[in-house]
């Protein structure tokens, strides 16, 4: 399939498109909202000829902070325009940079071809950086015929995703030829990526700027005087973040059997998706669990078994609060997500089998004795009352965690002096 073929197909089907988005409207009505910019009407006022950044939803837009905010530092001169695809990714981006005045936002058109001249003809950027591996061929192409620089950010690409690309060759090898940047996280990748057809000279191992996470001392402070107020200084804390559908199940079946030996344990439990934000408290309460849920400002008391993290951009925070971390989307095939936030705060890591996602990071933090690895409810809840009993464990895992974090810090300059040459070429 080529270019012309896929955009053909992508019209045929916006009738499927818009019945998507009517779906998820039902379960989050924010995605009935701003549709026009979907297909660059109605964008807001921009400032053109700056800087394009686009990460797809939250994980990304918290991973490109660091990077965005190096840029405005290195170009004061330049405007940033920060795209996403999601309603919560937007509500991040609007959260970490409302007091910087130079960046601007929109949802990302869809990958069409006359909303992405629509797009590039309002915005008309310098350059412009797509985080991980959100590839849009209408939009990269339409960059190239305009001399715009394509980069690729902290690029990742599983073994399952690059076959999936691979069998779309006359779209896929075209479109990474056109890329000026693909800065990936590992040697793996790169090969991945040059195989599919981007151009050798192109392809440059940075690492993962995930890596270089600066935690606010701040943060850590106000998640010790929470506890206190709470009166759980003593009390085993754990947190399951970024939990996914059939996940929630395991994490309080586990808990269930931690409050067993630790009848005061409280359970902090975080979904991915704010549509499960209500469900997952009525879980919770039709099992017996006694929920607070955290955005009711409702105090946690000594009788209280589960927090419900029903907030957004507090991840961090709710992290801090607790003294080790089962990371999400690794009990269900989802393929997990970024364990380097708890293994910054010093935290213990756990996670299930299915880490893909994270691959190579996970497999540093479990070679270095940072993270453990579990199957099922049993095997989560052994791995937690281990960690409340055997609190000098604990601390060599966050130990070990922390110095994985310092040897591999320097991604993001690497990454910055990348884009400085494609912006002052």
């Amino acid at each position: 399939m080529n270019r012309t073929l896929y955009s053909c197909l992508f019209y045929l089907a916006l009738p499927l498109v818009a019945l998507r988005l009517w779906l998820r409207a039902r379960k989050a009505p924010a995605y009935a909202k701003r549709v026009g910019e979907r297909f660059s009407y109605g964008l807001p006022r921009m400032q053109p000829g700056g800087i394009w950044v686009h990460a797809v939803s939250v994980g990304e837009s918290i991973a490109a902070a660091p990077m965005i905010r190096g840029l405005l530092a290195r170009y004061p001169q330049l405007p940033m325009t920060v795209t996403c695809m999601t309603p919560t990714g937007s509500e991040r981006i609007q959260a970490l940079f409302a007091d910087e005045p130079r960046v601007q936002h929109c949802y990302l058109p869809y990958d069409l071809p006359c909303a992405a001249k629509r797009f590039l003809d309002r915005v008309q950027p310098k350059l412009a950086v797509i985080m991980e591996t959100e590839l849009w061929p209408n939009h990269i192409h339409a960059c190239a015929q305009r001399g715009i620089p394509v980069a690729l950010a902290n690029a990742r690409l599983s073994a399952r995703s690059a076959k999936g690309y691979a069998r779309f060759a006359r779209l896929t090898a075209p479109m990474l030829a056109e890329m000026s940047l693909i800065a990936v996280q590992t040697e793996t990748e790169a090969e991945r990526f040059r195989s599919l057809g981007a151009r050798a000279d192109t392809v440059q191992v940075t690492g993962s700027i995930k890596f270089d996470l600066t935690i606010d001392p701040q943060l850590l402070a106000r998640a010790a005087a929470l506890r206190e107020q709470w009166g759980a200084g003593e009390r085993p804390v754990w947190i399951a973040a970024s939990t996914h559908e059939g996940e929630d199940e395991v994490v309080l079946a586990a808990h269930r059997q931690l409050l067993a030996s630790y009848p005061n344990a409280l359970l902090i439990l975080v979904p991915r998706h704010l549509e499960r934000f209500g469900p997952m408290f009525e879980l919770c309460e039709r099992q017996g669990f006694a929920t607070v849920r955290r955005s009711s400002g409702e105090p946690v008391t000594a009788h209280t078994a589960v927090l419900l993290g029903d907030t957004m951009g507090e991840l961090l925070f709710l992290y801090a609060l607790a003294d080790s971390a089962l990371v999400g989307g690794s009990l269900v095939a989802t393929g997990g997500h970024n364990p380097l936030e708890p293994a910054a705060l010093g935290k213990p890591v756990i996670m299930g089998p299915h880490r893909f996602n994270f691959l190579e990071i996970s497999a540093m933090l479990r070679d270095a004795g940072a993270l453990r690895e579990v199957d099922d409810a049993e095997g989560l809840a052994e791995a937690v009352r281990q960690l409340f009993e055997l609190p000098q464990d604990a601390q060599r895992m966050a130990q070990a965690g922390l110095k994985v974090m310092q040897a591999n810090q320097g991604a993001l300059k690497r990454l910055l002096d990348g884009l400085d040459r494609l912006i002052t070429h």
